[in-house]
């Protein structure tokens, strides 16, 4: 009689992981909030999805916490429980947070999350105040964490790299669409390394150090978080000329308004023929928007685009593939890894 095959356990659910990650992560989180000036702590739950100006809590707080589950599955990975990365998630996602502050000031841009932005809430100067708050809050959290020396040593090269993401970010607005100082699809994967993979990595990478890691494991965590942000990045390149408003929170083509050179843009522009260039006059013409989509797509720049994220998915299925993991915890940090960049990439 053959024996029966031994079940295979059911993968699991990403917002299972998430809902987990963020439990753990919230009372430490709010502990540090609490502790700023209560003025500037209002600004910070605001931002954060806990409160309505003037501080009335709201029904269902908070954003994703992708952040906050990569720390927390960092630890695990190395083997240590979810708690030890409990306090680079604290200092990431403050730091996160304190990122999109200054980027929604920078961009004008005047909603976060279908609300008002914090600068149009509370006004630039505090806004700016609360951004600086959280990003002293998150060194501080860090410091004082065991092993906490070295985690600050990786979050300040982490922020290092999402300061050259942003500035390439709002430099490249003003470069013109063909041309020899056109940017190129290669400079839009650096800046998506630097702006988005770095912080995605950093909080894989900074859970595994204070779990205890060898340098071999929170390296490899944090190459996968870097290819994460590349595709994620493009990804919400393609939702945002193609995707449903009501599904992704932003209005359609904003992107192609204020002259973000995204992913499928660049791709389209790199591809011979027609299509190419009318849809770079048509840009540099602040032509329809929906016409510029159709272009892209039909210069070949949204199947560029999702054979690119395909590309970096595969890297980061390589890196978490390098080292040893605990094995609940990697399975997880793929359920994230689906969660973000789709599956069917």
């Amino acid at each position: 009689m053959t024996a029966p095959s031994p079940a295979v356990p059911a993968a699991p659910a990403a917002a299972d992981v998430l809902d987990r990650c963020r439990s753990l992560v919230r009372p430490a989180l709010a502990e540090a909030v609490g502790r700023l000036h209560p003025w500037v702590g209002e600004m910070a739950s605001y931002a954060l999805g806990w409160c309505e100006v003037g501080g009335a809590p709201v029904a269902a707080p908070g954003g994703k916490g992708v952040r906050q589950a990569l720390a927390v599955l960092g630890a695990e990975a190395a083997g240590a429980p979810g708690r030890a990365g409990v306090a680079a998630a604290v200092a990431v996602e403050l730091v996160h947070t304190f990122s999109l502050l200054h980027d929604d000031i920078m961009d004008g841009d005047a909603t976060r999350r279908r609300r008002p932005a914090v600068w149009k809430a509370y006004g630039t100067g505090p806004a700016v105040l609360a951004g600086d708050a959280l990003f002293a809050l998150a060194v501080e959290t860090l410091a004082a964490a065991p092993g906490g020396a070295a985690g600050v040593r990786l979050l300040s090269a982490a922020l290092a790299d999402l300061v050259r993401g942003q500035a390439d970010d709002l430099l490249f607005a003003a470069r013109p669409y063909l041309g020899p100082d056109r940017v190129r699809p290669e400079a839009y994967r650096a800046l998506a390394v630097h702006k988005t993979g770095s912080l995605l990595g950093c909080a894989a990478a900074l859970g595994a150090v204070l779990g205890g890691a060898p340098a071999a494991t929170a390296d490899a965590l944090d190459r996968a978080g870097r290819h994460l942000g590349v595709a994620f990045q493009i990804v919400d390149d393609v939702l945002g000329l193609w995707g449903d408003p009501a599904v992704t929170g932003k209005p359609v083509h904003a992107d192609l308004r204020e002259r973000k050179k995204t992913f499928p843009v660049l791709a389209a522009l790199d591809s011979p023929g027609p299509a190419a260039r009318r849809l770079a006059a048509l840009l540099e013409s602040a032509g329809d928007p929906a016409e510029a989509a159709a272009l892209i797509e039909a210069a070949g720049g949204r199947t560029a685009a999702l054979a690119e994220a395909r590309r970096q998915v595969a890297a980061v299925r390589a890196a978490l593939a390098a080292v040893p993991m605990a094995a609940p915890a990697a399975a997880e940090l793929e359920a994230v890894l689906d969660y973000l960049v789709g599956r069917d990439l």
